[in-house]
């Protein structure tokens, strides 16, 4: 810890004076050193040093743009003088400080939160022995990857002796919420997504992202990594008195399209859903022309009211917006958003409300970056002129550049698809089926799913009844070949099987993982076959479905399902064909063990 000694001065007026010093000392606070700081401006001085501050200061920073009264630096004639002005600690505080203790040869500045785990830290620059760990794990739908993450998270921190508490940012919030103090006294922050997750308030904090496929798989090398490689993540963003963010932090960890996108889907899903089954309950209660005039106040024309021109309408909105909001933070929503109705609006569907968020995203990302204003005036960012001129961006661009072209594709791969003969929607309903049944929940199964659901919006409901039967196949597949073939499972997977059943009538394709992670050679050309054969009957029957998610359990709800036998009949066929090319595949186990499975 350094003893750092401050004159802030600036003559854009005392306000500014004291916004300096006060970055001053809470950078060197961060950084675990001692200031004393003095303040000039027109209202005098105010602050000063004493005798013993002046003997034991390792620099002393100027930070005025003005002439400034430097006879109370009297006796600090050993201590360098580092230079800097006053935008430049509005800037980044930490940095001057930082420059001048390099300037003083002084002591190695490291945020204070991690001071402690600095002074005992290994090889890894984590503490040795076991370690206080938080969490946090998040997929796309919320469901499934998120909460396996976190279970395996959990048993990996278990077996390498370290403590562990894991926030899930599923489809229903947050739960087992982290608290302040959870992170106070944490020694690592580990976060397994696959969308983008809130990191302010793990300022200062070692932190290590990865994504839940490598925590399901392998969670104890993701814990090791961590300790290994965790870097501390930069201070958060600051706010505004209204509580509006400001800047990012400079040290965002940037993100691939892939989870910007699957960001977005995450917010649009709910909005899909309840639009697509209040659409089925107004169906059911007044028929499929129910949106007619002759219908005008029944509540099945009501219904039908909020499913379509209600969530229907908010979906690409929401898809845009967190794309934008994944890319550039809270300032990107607006914009995304507005890009997103406009897309909406001029008929550019889903493929324009991915333009849009990602435009959106990336001119609020870089406005950010290259507008500097005074830090009296930084408060305006990010509520007026981000989403100001990025809105003018994307929403210029959307009605003057991309959204004709856009319009066009979306309106011919719509009609494509509505056009679709036999043979031609056998070979789409194959090719998603074997899609969903790759990687189980990663991104190839994603990219059927999201190409599947946002089709939903412009009347085209096959090929999301070909995408959910595919997914429900592999783990009842792998259920139903557990109980044919026994001797070709540990006991231990047989019992596994019961859960994998359940999660497969949920439209949970991840309850196949296991079973995958131990055989992956035979298991996944086996669900791949069985969820090809769901995906092309479910075509070849002409069967739509109006619900993205919900399994078993959404075909009890009247019309959301066209053909609900043939539809049950598609998925027990590609379940059935996964269960016996499992008995061919895998090999018998050893007469002992088979044995004990029996």
């Amino acid at each position: 810890m350094a003893q750092l000694i401050a004159i802030a001065a600036s003559r854009s007026g005392p306000a500014h004076s004291f916004l300096v010093a006060e970055a001053l000392r809470a950078a060197a606070g961060a950084l675990g050193h001692r200031i004393a700081l003095s303040v000039h401006s027109s209202l005098g001085t105010q602050g000063g040093f004493s005798d013993t501050e002046l003997a034991g200061a390792a620099v002393v920073i100027v930070a005025a743009d003005m002439a400034v009264d430097r006879q109370d630096l009297l006796g600090t004639a050993t201590a360098p003088v580092h230079e800097a002005s006053p935008a430049d600690v509005l800037a980044d505080a930490e940095r001057v400080v930082r420059s001048a203790l390099a300037r003083a040869g002084g002591p190695a500045a490291v945020p204070a939160a991690a001071a402690a785990a600095t002074t005992s830290a290994g090889a890894g620059g984590a503490p040795d022995g076991p370690l206080r760990i938080v969490a946090i794990t998040s997929c796309p739908t919320g469901v499934a990857h998120t909460f396996m993450a976190a279970e395996a998270l959990e048993q990996g921190a278990r077996a390498l002796g370290h403590a562990i508490k894991v926030e899930t940012q599923g489809s229903v919030g947050a739960q087992n919420a982290l608290t302040p103090e959870d992170i106070a006294a944490a020694d690592l922050v580990v976060i397994a997504a696959d969308t983008q997750v809130n990191r302010d308030r793990f300022a200062g904090k070692r932190l290590h992202a990865t994504g839940t496929k490598a925590a399901i798989h392998d969670a104890a090398a993701v814990i090791a990594e961590a300790r290994a490689r965790a870097a501390v993540w930069g201070a958060s963003a600051s706010t505004d008195g209204a509580g509006a963010a400001g800047p990012a932090p400079a040290r965002r960890e940037s993100a691939g399209a892939y989870k910007h996108l699957m960001t977005g889907v995450s917010f649009m899903l709910p909005f899909v859903v309840a639009g697509g089954l209040l659409i089925a309950l107004a169906f059911a209660l007044g028929g499929i022309y129910v949106y007619d005039d002759a219908h005008k106040g029944t509540l099945g024309w009501v219904l039908f009211q909020v499913g379509a021109k209600a969530g229907f309408a908010l979906m690409l909105p929401a898809l845009a917006g967190y794309i934008a909001y994944s890319i550039a933070d809270r300032p990107g929503i607006a914009p995304g958003m507005i890009g997103g109705l406009l897309a909406g609006t001029v008929g550019a569907g889903f493929l324009g409300a991915i333009a849009a968020g990602f435009i959106a995203g990336y001119a609020v990302h870089w406005l950010n970056r290259f507008i500097r204003l005074p830090r009296g005036l930084e408060g305006l960012k990010p509520v007026l002129i981000l989403p100001l001129l990025g809105a003018a961006i994307v929403g210029v661009l959307m009605m003057m550049v991309i959204g004709t072209p856009m319009a066009a594709v979306m309106g011919a791969l719509t009609e494509w698809l509505k056009g679709l003969q036999t043979g031609s929607a056998v070979l789409l309903g194959i090719v998603l089926g074997g899609m969903m049944a790759v990687d189980m929940g990663g991104p190839v199964n994603k990219a059927a799913y999201v190409f599947s659901t946002t089709l939903i919006a412009s009347g085209v409901a096959n090929p999301m009844a070909a995408t959910m039967a595919a997914g429900m196949t592999p783990p009842l597949g792998i259920a139903i070949a557990c109980w044919l073939f026994r001797t070709r499972f540990s006991a231990e997977e047989r019992e596994a099987s019961k859960a994998s059943a359940v999660l497969g009538l949920a439209f949970i394709t991840e309850g196949a993982i296991p079973f995958v992670a131990r055989d992956p050679l035979r298991v996944i050309p086996a669900c791949v076959l069985g969820s090809a054969v769901a995906g092309g009957l479910s075509m070849a029957w002409n069967i739509g479905l109006q619900a993205p998610h919900g399994g078993v359990f959404v075909l009890a709800i009247p019309n959301a399902v066209n053909h609900v036998l043939l539809y049950a009949a598609a998925i027990a066929a590609g379940s059935v064909v996964t269960s016996l090319a499992l008995g061919l595949f895998k090999k018998k186990l050893p007469a002992a063990a088979a044995a004990a499975a029996a």
